[in-house]
This record gives structure tokens, sequence and C-alpha cells, in this order.
């Protein structure tokens, strides 16, 4: 590990007690290693937001490049039927996976 720093943070009472209850249950052997873990999260998940602006920006850019349509209106279309049967014989409660994502990403609905 490098060189380490100690820092003292203030943090909520659920917080707290989150921190206690990783520990007391063995999975970290201390707050610290809880609190390094939460840090390498948030590290992570920057990381990914970063690739997938970056990704969205060289599509937005290829779209620009190449104003032709990506996708047909049948295409479309079709996708949009496949969605509503799909939400209706699930209730509503799923959103199917869109042949139109990106493979592995899930779009916000």
């Amino acid at each position: 590990m490098d060189q380490a720093e100690k820092l003292s943070v203030t943090v909520t009472p659920q917080m707290a007690q989150m921190i206690r209850d990783k520990v007391e249950s063995g999975q970290y052997a201390s707050a610290s290693e809880v609190i390094r873990a939460g840090l390498r999260a948030l590290q992570s998940e920057e990381e990914e937001r970063a690739d997938r602006l970056a990704w969205l920006k060289a599509q937005i850019r290829a779209s620009l490049e190449n104003p032709g349509p990506g996708h047909s209106n049948e295409e479309v279309f079709a996708e949009l039927r496949a969605r509503l049967q799909a939400k209706a014989a699930g209730g509503f409660n799923e959103a199917p996976q869109s042949s139109m994502e990106q493979p592995g990403e899930e779009q916000s609905r």
C-alpha cells in the first residue's frame, strides 16, 4: 500500500452503524478497510461513468458525421411494439433489454 495518511471523517449515525456492522460481521477487519472499500467503489463508479460518457460522445460524434438514420422507422416501431408487449406480459414491472442498446449497458429509464 502507498504511504497512508490519517484523516478524520464525520459520518451519520446510520453510516457509522453500517461500518460497525461490516466489521462485526467479519467482512472487513477495520473501519478503515470499510471506508477504503467505499472509496474504491466510488472511484470505479466514476471511471465507469467517464467511460459511458466517452462512449456517448463518440456515438454523438459519429451520428453528426453521418446524418443518415441509424435505425429505420420499421426497426424503431418494431422495438417499441416489442417493449410494450413485454411490459404488458410482465405487468409493466420490468423493462426489457433493447436490441438498440449498447451490449452490456442498460439505459436509464
